[in-house]
């Protein structure tokens, strides 16, 4: 998990992952330095969004995660009208009006599970890289988890292992288990089609598969889908120029 940012000059100009670090005013000085170079001279027009917003320096203005998202996943896609975002911190659903206007939004920020920081721990513990997550296959023996609790979950996957339940079987049983929690808060917000993919986890092509197999719809996912955040801000600057 990490911070990005993008810089939009009428299309991605660039684009930039920086590992989040402890000190968010340093993470935030790295990232814009990898995208626009040093000194303050070449700084253009800047909006911060995500958690880490108000450690930036130098932004003109802040803009919730929210509309950053929908305005984001509307310029990749615009036909787009629920947003699922599962990042590193919170889960959100996002739903739209044909014009692209946020309706109605719901948020998971208060509990690890479901989350990219809970994948990379369950990964972790599991021994596979998140390189390796990203290549297993949707299909294939799953084993089940009975927890979504962060911590009840991985203490159950610490019992399977004892038991000698395959790695690949007990991955396969996490990813299902974001996928059925992610899919419940779709639901509950209710899904307007198409449905739009978006944030660090969907870069594993098998939870796109896992969640569109439980809301029984297409799942759309972007080459450019984990940067929505980021490239929803870069639109606003742009258009503040």
């Amino acid at each position: 998990m990490g911070a990005k940012g993008v810089l939009f000059d009428g299309s991605i100009a660039a684009s930039a992952l920086v590992p989040t670090g402890w000190d968010m005013k340093e993470t935030a000085r790295s990232l814009l330095s990898s995208l626009v170079g040093k000194g303050e001279a070449s700084i253009p027009p800047l909006v911060a969004t995500g958690y880490g917003r108000k450690s930036v320096d130098g932004a003109h203005r802040t803009v919730t995660e929210i509309t950053c998202h929908a305005k984001g996943v509307r310029f990749l896609d615009g036909r787009t009208r629920t947003v699922l975002d599962i990042g590193g911190q919170d889960s959100k659903v996002i739903r739209l009006d044909p014009s692209g206007n946020v309706v109605d939004f719901t948020m998971n920020d208060r509990c690890a599970a479901g989350t990219g920081r809970f994948l990379q721990m369950m990964a972790q513990r599991l021994d596979f890289s998140l390189d390796e997550v990203k290549t297993l296959a949707a299909d294939g023996e799953v084993q089940p988890l009975t927890s979504m609790c962060a911590v009840f979950a991985e203490t159950e996957v610490v019992t399977h292992i004892a038991r000698g339940v395959p790695q690949e079987t007990l991955l396969r049983g996490i990813l299902q288990a974001i996928a059925s929690r992610a899919a419940a808060m779709v639901a509950k917000a209710g899904l307007a089609e198409p449905l739009f993919f978006s944030g660090g986890l969907s870069r594993i092509d098998s939870l796109a598969v896992l969640i569109g197999r439980e809301l029984k719809t297409e799942v759309t996912v972007h080459e450019k889908s984990p940067l929505a955040g980021a490239l929803g801000a870069a639109l606003i600057a742009w258009e503040d120029l």
